[in-house]
């Protein structure tokens, strides 16, 4: 019988020490593990918000530059000739206006044309064979981030043609 009781306690300690050795998970461990996922989602997170910003202030961008290269074309194909001038390039500083192109978003387009370059500020002269126009290209109503680097400004200079 001596063996038979031996047997049975070496069971038994086999069965003890498997116990320890498969042990599950201590709440601790777990929430250790659940703070480190947590960490790990917040900056996957906070990198998919920073670049879906920075995004949108790209977009907005390119369509301000379209906005300026509208513009700016326009000024171009204007007729700055001796017998005829557009009243178009006439000098100062034009009324602001806003623009809102199909893709979305409104800029607002200020136009200044100065007659003489040479003299601080903007000058009106008609008889002048010699304009600077600047036209610059803003969001209507900027939002924090890249969209308060928006203003876009162009030089355009323009000589009298024959």
């Amino acid at each position: 019988m001596g063996a038979t009781s031996l047997k049975v306690e070496k069971t038994q300690g086999e069965i003890t020490s498997l116990n320890r050795g498969e042990s599950g998970f201590s709440l601790i461990e777990v929430t250790i593990a659940l703070i480190i996922l947590l960490v790990s989602l917040l900056g996957i997170t906070l990198t998919f918000t920073y670049a879906m910003g920075y995004n949108t202030g790209n977009n907005a961008r390119s369509q301000a530059l379209a906005v300026l290269q509208q513009e700016v074309e326009t000024m171009r194909s204007k007729k700055f000739a001796p017998t005829n001038t557009d009243t178009d390039l006439a000098g100062g500083v034009k009324a602001a206006r806003v623009v809102a192109p199909v893709t979305g978003g409104r800029f607002r387009v200020d136009i200044t044309i100065d007659d003489d370059v040479a003299t601080g500020g903007t000058q009106i002269n008609a008889a002048t064979t010699f304009k600077e126009i600047t036209v610059v290209v803003s969001t209507e109503s900027p939002t924090p981030g890249w969209q308060f680097a928006i203003p876009i400004r162009a030089v355009l200079r323009r000589v009298r043609a024959n």
